[in-house]
């Protein structure tokens, strides 16, 4: 009975003792707490930002002309080269002038002998005139010599409308440039025969200024009417494989309908365009200004994230913890994003670091809060 209570004695006392230890384990794992998560942050800003519509736009010249020959005949001389500037008046064709130059001397000719033929008619109508018998001269000879004058008269006026056509087919001969612009390839070679108002010689694109042609679609139409009511509207504009600042312009151009079966609106923007960057028939990117708006709220474009409930952003609390909260976003601003609601200037918000942040957890910064420093891209696509 001894050893029996005794052995009893020992369990008792073992199981006293993994009992204990059980509870100090568990009181351990319980006082056990998660480290902080790394974050970088960033305080939220209010500034004013503009409202825009961003879209593809075709890049178009302001002025396209069609050279077309007026007269026939040789291309004797071709005065410019493939693709240079041409000026307002600049020779670029010429054609053989010497059957139009004949033709101008023997219209002058013939104005010569009109104008000798009015002089002589002239001179007999005033003998039969001046004469102050009425029965010298018979009405007959004086009608007849008036209709003379009269005559010599027309043919005059005849023989001057040819010489001034003479003299216009002259000037056709040297085909001039009708405006600023490129020349493309030419069309023809020095040698070829030409016809008059047939085929084309040579395209010239006035290239500065420059259009960029664009489309919005119908529901934003009310708003593109009712801010250019109050202004003219500005366009920002920019190639796609350019990390140049975009261009400013200006809206200058809206079409009167909607064009049937894609519901949308041609728009026009104008842009100086002196060093060539924009070239007719690209693509460019396009932001139409409407507004701006005044004091928004701005974060880091990396700061919301998103789940099925829509989007949110970890807010920094005063004493380190993560506070998961809702927001409604606006537009990007270049590396921005406007925060619609769910947040207020000032408050700060994990920038990187989110996938190791729990809702209510602590947060440790990695590097010190830089704040939110605008500095937008060009052309940054649009969040809806």
């Amino acid at each position: 009975m001894r050893r029996t209570r005794s052995g009893v004695n020992h369990l008792l006392g073992f199981l006293a003792v993994v009992a204990l230890a059980t509870a100090c384990q568990r009181s351990q794992q319980t006082t056990f707490e998660r480290p902080p998560a790394p974050v970088t942050a960033a305080t939220a800003a209010a500034r004013d930002v503009p409202v825009y519509i961003d879209a593809v736009g075709k890049v178009v010249a302001r002025e396209v002309v069609s050279i077309q020959p007026q007269v026939s005949g040789r291309i004797t001389k071709i005065h410019f080269t493939d693709g240079a500037e041409v000026k307002v008046g600049d020779l670029l064709f010429t054609i053989d002038p010497r059957p139009y130059q004949a033709q101008l001397n023997q219209a002058e000719a013939n104005l010569a002998q009109a104008a000798a033929a009015v002089n002589l008619a002239k001179v007999n109508f005033e003998r039969v005139e001046t004469v102050n018998d009425p029965r010298a001269v018979s009405r007959q000879d004086y009608d007849t010599k008036k209709n003379a004058v009269e005559t010599a008269q027309a043919t005059l006026q005849q023989n001057n409308a040819a010489v001034e056509t003479a003299r216009l087919n002259l000037e056709y001969c040297f085909i001039r440039s009708p405006i600023n612009g490129r020349a493309g390839q030419r069309m023809v070679d020095m040698g070829n025969v030409v016809s008059a108002n047939t085929g084309s010689l040579l395209v010239i694109q006035r290239l500065d200024p420059i259009y960029v042609d664009f489309t919005i679609t119908e529901s934003a139409l009310d708003d593109v009417q009712r801010n250019m009511a109050n202004r003219t509207l500005l366009v920002e504009a920019n190639l796609p494989d350019d990390n140049l600042p975009g261009r400013e312009g200006k809206l200058t151009f809206l079409d009167n309908a909607v064009q049937d079966g894609t519901g949308t609106v041609k728009l026009r923007a104008t842009l100086t365009n002196a060093d060539r960057r924009f070239w007719p028939g690209r693509f460019a990117k396009v932001r139409l200004i409407l507004n701006t708006r005044r004091d928004a709220v701005l974060v880091p474009a990396d700061s919301p994230q998103l789940s099925a409930k829509g989007s949110f952003v970890y807010v920094i609390k005063p004493d380190s913890t993560a506070e998961l909260r809702p927001v409604k976003l606006g537009q990007r601003q270049g590396d921005l994003m406007v925060i619609d609601q769910g947040l207020k200037a000032g408050e700060r918000v994990v920038v990187t670091g989110q996938l190791g942040v729990t809702p209510g957890g602590k947060v440790r910064m990695t590097t010190p809060d830089a704040g939110t420093k605008p500095q937008p891209t060009e052309n940054p696509p649009a969040k809806s």
